[in-house]
């Protein structure tokens, strides 16, 4: 059997693609103006698929942290040779200045805020970027009131009275001021004052490394370090009694609190808490390491160097790479792995050597 169309118009069909009649025509213009369109939007679909992917490489390159850097440094004695002396105090405030200049200009530059993408979507290393900080504040506001300090009487450091309320500015405002901007002023203070250590004629840039003002710091540590194991155990639902007025039995409180309570942490904030921990995990090896070095001589009487090293290696732990893209949320003895769990119990041991380490240099 044989099917007939009828003939077509060459000249027609190769006009309007069509075999139709002059009824259906389609003019060349219209036929311009859609293919314009077709091929706009597919360039646009694959602009946008390409941003996509080069703004996913670029967060993967911020998100990378910093390694543990060395904390010896050349220019931290008075002279070279065979009778180099230390200059006490170099070690801890070079330490501090590497520290934030470390957090300030690494992989992406300082986060915490940034306000377009990509680092808009980067939530991570803004959190690993305040656990940092919070440790440096807390080390130059003990630089400040006490190791810089003879006593409760004597003056305080022109550029430690400085540096402290600087890095104590707003650290996501994207307004002026800048964070940049300011911390990095803090850190020039600092290094004003690490050269005024080795400068005689600057009489008031003193760093005294003595066992009552290493506790004080250690004291601060101590809290921190167990409000972040706190805050990580919370990963998972748990019940705890209340322990707020143990201790002192004519102890009182503002409100009155439940004799039991549950406590989790926001499941939009486990992965922060984690990388916040992180963060001051990293600030705190470098710090005790530097610790370590001006306060020897106290460590060496107390017996406590050994104390201190087992609390710097347990911090090291917690900088181990994390193979799983996520951080995973897994409950307690379940099959699947809880990272903070992890990191709460290497946490919890530092801060557990934190405080033999501070019985040592009260009472060794």
């Amino acid at each position: 059997m044989m099917f007939n169309f009828g003939k077509t118009n060459k000249k027609e069909f190769q006009q309007t693609g069509s075999p139709q009649g002059d009824d259906t025509d389609i003019p060349e213009e219209e036929i311009s103006v859609k293919a314009q369109a077709n091929s706009l939007v597919k360039r646009i679909s694959f602009a946008c698929i390409a941003l996509v992917i080069v703004f996913y490489l670029i967060g993967i390159y911020w998100s990378v942290e910093p390694d543990v850097f060395s904390v010896q440094y050349k220019d931290a004695y008075k002279n070279e040779g065979a009778n180099k002396t230390l200059i006490v105090g170099y070690t801890t405030v070079a330490t501090a200045e590497k520290v934030t200049s470390t957090m300030l200009n690494k992989n992406g530059g300082y986060l915490s805020n940034d306000v377009i993408p990509p680092s808009l979507f980067l939530d991570n290393i803004p959190a690993w970027e305040f656990g940092v900080l919070v440790q440096i504040r807390d080390l130059v506001s003990v630089l400040r009131n006490d190791m810089s300090r003879s006593q409760s009487q004597s003056l305080e450091n022109a550029d430690l009275t400085q540096a402290e309320p600087l890095l104590n500015n707003d650290h996501s405002s994207w307004l002026v001021p800048r964070p940049e901007g300011v911390y990095s002023e803090a850190v020039d203070k600092l290094k004003s004052f690490r050269e005024g250590l080795n400068n005689p004629s600057k009489s008031d840039a003193q760093f005294y490394a003595r066992a009552d003002n290493l506790k004080t710091w250690l004291d601060l540590v101590n809290k921190r370090l167990g409000g972040l194991s706190q805050r990580l155990s919370a990963s998972v639902v748990e019940s705890r009694i209340n322990t707020d007025m143990s201790g002192d039995s004519a102890a009182a409180q503002s409100a009155q609190s439940s004799r039991q309570v549950s406590v989790k942490t926001p499941w939009l904030e486990i992965d922060d808490t984690f990388y916040e921990a992180r963060g001051a995990c990293w600030a705190l090896i470098h710090f005790l390491k530097a610790v370590e070095v001006d306060f020897g001589p106290v460590l060496e009487k107390k017996n406590a160097k050994a104390s201190l090293s087992q609390i710097i290696k347990e911090l090291e732990a917690t900088q181990e790479s994390v193979w799983s893209p996520f951080i995973l949320n897994g409950s307690g003895f379940g099959v699947m792995a809880n990272h903070s769990l992890v990191m709460a119990n290497y946490i919890s041991r530092a801060n557990a050597g934190l405080i033999d380490l501070k019985e040592l240099l009260e009472n060794g």
